[in-house]
């Protein structure tokens, strides 16, 4: 499959794998609190994912934060589980490149 390519600054180098494997344990909670209808959980988890994708040069992290977000407040649980899965093809497929 085709990587999605992303330019970072270089002075994140250091903090943007710990920033993408907290996404993947993100993906993790959020599926259990989908088990469990924990609705305000993953509401905080996409509003934080909302704040911080931006900062680290990750703007579709913001957008899927945002989303995911809007669905937890609207307990959508099919809205949630398809952009946990936007989420996850994303972060598979993410290369960063410094520059």
């Amino acid at each position: 499959m085709d990587k999605i390519i992303v330019q970072c600054d270089p002075d994140l180098k250091d903090l943007i794998p710990g920033y993408i494997n907290n996404r993947n344990k993100d993906v993790i909670v959020m599926r259990e609190c989908l088990d469990i209808s924990d609705f305000a959980k993953i509401r905080t988890i996409g509003h934080s994912m909302k704040g911080s994708g931006g900062g680290y040069g990750f703007d579709t992290i913001t957008d899927l934060g945002e989303k995911i977000e809007n669905a937890a407040l609207a307990d959508d649980t099919d809205k949630i589980d398809q952009v946990i899965q936007e989420l996850e093809f994303y972060i598979s497929r993410v290369e960063v490149v410094y520059s």
